[in-house]
């Protein structure tokens, strides 16, 4: 069905920002909801942010206010805008496509993950 590949991760400083891109592909890609979850090890994988077929959105509550999610139906991608990053934040960052939701058991297709690093 839907192929996801994510990019844009990198190292960064405490206070700045990175912009993660998912460029989705295959039948019916636009009809999708996509989601961003983010995984460190020893932990499950943690929701962030995710946005619906009309734009809804919908955040985590440790990125929001600091995280935007938002999509370009015209070239089958969708962004995280990711600002005021901490050490907390790093994480390899996973986007998913499906029927919105904050559970990862719900998404049926994901990218390869990219990883985001925050130095302190």
């Amino acid at each position: 069905q839907v192929q996801l590949v994510e990019s844009g991760g990198g190292l960064v400083q405490s206070g700045g920002s990175l912009r993660l891109s998912c460029a989705a592909s295959g039948r019916i890609r636009n009809a999708y909801a996509m989601a961003w979850f983010r995984q460190t090890p020893g932990k499950e994988r943690e929701f962030v942010a995710v946005i619906n077929i009309f734009g809804g959105t919908t955040y985590g509550e440790s990125v929001k206010d600091r995280f935007t999610v938002s999509r370009d139906d015209a070239k089958n991608s969708a962004y995280l805008q990711m600002t005021d990053l901490k050490p907390e934040d790093t994480a390899v960052y996973y986007c998913a496509a499906g029927s919105p939701s904050f559970r990862a058991r719900d998404y049926s297709a994901w990218g390869q993950g990219t990883q985001v690093t925050v130095s302190s």
